[in-house]
């Protein structure tokens, strides 16, 4: 979507030019699965997929949202009463925002909205933070109001787990707000401390939609984050940041086996993201690969996230780039994606290696997308 055709939409709508146009970019995490909630580490980066957002101001207090992705669905509500939507799922993000926007920074008035965005959604790219972002982005810079990368992902995340009433860590909307073109973000999710790494001119990002919806409000995810805060509870400690494979194994004949094993991955995954973030910066592309092969067994086994049809994708493309390049499940789990870290020239190997197997086994299409890293949101 050009910002043209998306101000020439939004004046068929709303009968006025928009006075601004605000972006916020989807993300996929190279490695660091369900580690942000437990205060750990994750290595995502901003992808050129997003969500656009046309806003003027009105002179009242209500909020009118048009929403093009569902056949321009309108959804509008007033300031003075945010409510959840039950009729609407989509317009739960934006009224979910509104509401801390409003809390957190004085100032904030009416406006029209016109959505639009091409995250994939249910695959695990994250396009409910790219919402998030976008709509506060647009609105903090319509009204002038202060609000800063991390305070957006901060009000963000809130909304998500207080108002749409999913358990989602800090990642997805910080990597939203906070991107740099052609890098990866390592992030600490204890500290919120940002480093960018570049990404190595000679691989390209590719993300494979396995095309198994998933949904992580209905999903298990609330539960995975449940049986985490069991088991740190277990080894007393505030999150499984403070966590150790020794801790670990001491308590684990008084630990529950399901929340053994959850800990375990959550432990075994922020070492090997560290490692993985630290390889690639001296260009190390064989540890890298060994950590995501690593980080999906475990995601398979120990936190119990991946589906058939996902495994099958990632064993048959690593059998095809090996130490070359690293491939894992991305996203909360029960479906969505796999991203693979591909060397260039073997891409076009791996878009026809998909095209020639996945549907044969599994009986889904997969779409692939080779994406490049871009900048967070902007307005």
């Amino acid at each position: 979507m050009d910002k043209q055709t998306l101000a020439t939409e939004f004046s068929q709508h709303y009968a006025h030019t928009p006075a601004l146009i605000a972006h916020a970019p989807g993300r996929v995490n190279l490695i660091g699965e369900h580690t942000d909630y437990n205060d750990g580490f994750v290595f995502p980066a901003a992808i050129n997929f997003g969500t656009w957002v046309a806003a003027s101001k009105r002179d009242d207090n209500a909020m009118v949202i048009t929403a093009m992705d569902y056949g321009n669905q309108v959804n509008s509500f007033s300031l003075d009463a945010i409510e959840y939507d039950e009729s609407q799922g989509w317009a739960n993000y934006v009224r979910g925002v509104v509401k801390v926007l409003q809390d957190a920074l004085p100032g904030l008035g009416g406006a029209n909205l016109l959505v639009t965005g091409n995250v994939p959604q249910g695959a695990g790219l994250s396009s409910s933070a790219s919402f998030e972002i976008a709509v506060l982005k647009a609105l903090s810079a319509l009204y002038g109001l202060p609000l800063d990368g991390v305070q957006a992902a901060l009000l963000g995340q809130k909304a998500e787990n207080t108002f749409v009433g999913c358990s989602c860590g800090i990642m997805d909307q910080l990597i939203s707000a906070m991107g740099k073109e052609g890098n990866a973000m390592l992030l600490d999710c204890e500290s919120l401390a940002i480093e960018h790494s570049p990404l190595p001119a000679t691989h390209q990002i590719v993300i494979i939609n396995s095309n198994v919806k998933r949904g992580l409000v209905d999903s298990e995810y609330n539960l995975r984050r449940e049986q985490c805060e069991q088991g740190a509870a277990i080894l007393n400690v505030a999150s499984l940041r403070q966590a150790t494979q020794a801790m670990l194994e001491e308590a684990k004949p008084s630990m529950p086996e399901v929340v053994y094993k959850r800990v375990k991955h959550i432990v075994t995954e922020n070492a090997r993201t560290l490692a993985a973030s630290a390889a690639l910066k001296t260009g190390d592309i064989e540890t890298v690969s060994k950590a995501m092969a690593q980080s999906h067994i475990s995601m398979r086994d120990d936190f119990e996230i991946t589906v058939p049809p996902i495994d099958f994708l990632v064993e048959i493309i690593n059998d095809l780039i090996g130490a070359s390049g690293g491939v894992r499940m991305t996203g909360g789990g029960f479906g969505g994606c796999v991203v693979a870290l591909v060397p260039t020239d073997s891409v076009a190997a791996v878009k026809q290696c998909v095209a020639d197997k996945y549907y044969p086994a599994t009986g889904y299409q997969a779409d692939v997308y080779v994406c490049t890293a871009t900048q967070g949101a902007f307005a």
